[in-house]
């Protein structure tokens, strides 16, 4: 069988691909915002090893989500709807960690360094738009699902 990159799917494999480089980028490579986190000496080493597994879990929510985009085997419409899911989870995650006590979206001493949009820092607002389009894709791949079964 034959995939078609429809645009739910291509918008998936996007977010996915998003959600696999950006921690990696922005956390550890980037130097503009590697040096408010990993590289951030007043980070003890324990929070810093928090970062790296972010890091990682998104490289590998990511990696996850493109294999299933990718694969052969099964309903490709729940394939897409899965790796829709799994690349929401780190993004959606973000909004109910700042209840956490002690939280915050940003450390203060870069309060001049940081980007906000529409009053979100950078983050958040790039989660926020991460899980909206996925939820287009989502409605979308629906959509288009109830279209061929009918």
């Amino acid at each position: 069988m034959t995939r078609h990159w429809t645009l739910p799917r291509a918008l998936v494999a996007l977010m996915a691909a998003e959600t696999a480089l950006g921690a990696l980028l922005f956390d550890l490579v980037l130097h503009d915002t590697a040096h408010e986190h990993l590289y951030n000496p007043a980070w003890s080493p324990h929070a810093k090893f928090h970062d790296a597994q972010y890091i990682v879990m998104s490289l590998a929510f990511g990696l996850l989500a493109l294999a299933l985009l990718a694969g052969r085997r099964g309903d490709p419409h729940s394939r897409l709807l899965w790796a829709a899911g799994i690349v929401a989870v780190p993004w959606a995650s973000m909004f109910p960690a700042l209840l956490f006590p002690g939280t915050a979206g940003y450390d203060p001493e870069f309060r001049d360094e940081t980007q906000f949009v529409l009053g979100l820092h950078g983050q958040l607002f790039m989660a926020l738009v991460t899980l909206v389009i996925l939820a287009v894709a989502a409605f979308l791949a629906h959509r288009r699902q109830r279209a061929v079964d009918a």
